[in-house]
């Protein structure tokens, strides 16, 4: 009598390295957002042009040589190798960690989207120069937070998803 052969995932790694992809596909997804919404800004806008959607938010053109909130901005340049240098490595040790930890959901979601952000600027570092910046909320017109973007707002994300995990992991 012939016994029938399933297919199952009962090794960590095969199953890990399908996840594996589900994490790189989600960073993918978050770089291909931002691009599409810098270009889309880029071409429709005028550099600093305002475009109020909101009494607390404008969508304008902002362009950021330095890093988070114009850390740096003001320097002669240099700030943008060391910026992409360190998007690319760590994207390396993100892509390292994702690949080791796939199972763990909440982590790998938050590494996902901090790369994915980190490369989005990184990718901005490379073909311009700076980073494109464009959503604006402010209070009032009087007191503007600093201009940001989607990959800004995937590596906020990232991070604050990177924090919870590692509490329920204290907590544990």
């Amino acid at each position: 009598m012939a016994t029938k052969k399933t297919n199952t995932f009962s090794s960590k790694s095969g199953s890990s390295g399908g996840l594996f992809g589900v994490w790189l596909g989600l960073a993918a997804i978050v770089i291909l957002l931002d691009q599409i919404s810098k270009i889309t800004i880029e071409r429709t806008f005028e550099y600093r042009e305002l475009y109020p959607v909101t009494s607390f938010f404008n969508l304008t053109l902002h362009y950021n040589p330095g890093a988070a909130f114009s850390f740096l901005a003001t320097e002669g340049g240099w700030q943008r190798y060391m910026f992409t240098a360190i998007g690319v490595v760590a994207s390396l040790v993100i892509t390292y960690l994702l690949k080791k930890n796939a199972t763990e959901k909440l982590f790998c979601w938050s590494l996902s989207l901090i790369m994915g952000g980190a490369i989005g600027n990184v990718i901005d570092r490379v073909l311009y120069g700076h980073v494109i910046d464009f959503l604006d909320f402010h209070y009032k017109d009087m007191y503007h937070f600093a201009a940001f973007n989607l990959a800004d707002s995937a590596i906020c994300l990232g991070a604050a998803l990177f924090i919870l995990d590692e509490l329920r992991r204290v907590k544990k």
